[in-house]
């Protein structure tokens, strides 16, 4: 049997964020909990921090306007910067539009010497909206949704992420190895 000391000394205790930034249907938390598994194969621990899981429980309330979109992705930062803090490995699958808004989840991170990779899931809206998980574009087309991401509201592609995947042009196992191996370079695995 396997005791409590036992279990904890086969965790690895490294944090990091890995914030998963792209338009809806893109294939973020899908690749999160790809990589999630993985991870906690070889003894990590791991949360994933769902946009809508927060959105229900941590940001419920919040509407889709700049300054709640905003806020939402400040209140999802600080959850993850705490967790990785304390050694586990946060992974981020949320829209965060706004380059300002990630901005300043990144420069939480940096000042309190964690971790922080931005990866951007670049996969084209063509793509997204055939994708249409959660049926988002099928109402903005029918004209029962406005302020969709990347369609008639803004998404600021990232610049200079550490890391961007084009999930259309691969599996999902492989976009999240894609993943592990620049956690794998930074040392974070």
């Amino acid at each position: 049997m396997t005791t409590a000391t036992e279990k904890q000394e086969n965790h690895v205790t490294t944090g990091a964020t890995v914030w998963l930034t792209g338009l809806p249907s893109a294939g973020k938390t899908t690749i999160a909990y790809e990589l999630a598994g993985r991870l906690r194969e070889e003894g990590h621990l791991v949360e994933v921090l769902d946009g809508d899981e927060i959105r229900e429980f941590i940001s419920a309330g919040l509407g889709f306007s700049r300054e709640d979109r905003h806020t939402n992705v400040q209140r999802i930062g600080f959850v993850a910067e705490l967790l990785a803090r304390n050694g586990v490995k946060a992974l981020v699958p949320v829209i965060a539009p706004y380059t300002d808004s990630r901005d300043a989840v990144r420069k939480r991170h940096d000042t309190n010497g964690t971790a922080y990779l931005e990866v951007h899931v670049a996969t084209p809206v063509e793509v997204c909206s055939e994708r249409d998980v959660k049926g988002l574009y099928a109402k903005q087309a029918a004209g029962e949704l406005t302020g969709l991401t990347g369609v008639d509201d803004p998404y600021e592609v990232p610049e200079s992420p550490d890391l961007r995947i084009e999930s259309q042009n691969q599996t999902v196992q492989e976009s999240a190895a894609a993943v592990y191996a620049l956690l794998s370079e930074r040392g974070l695995v």
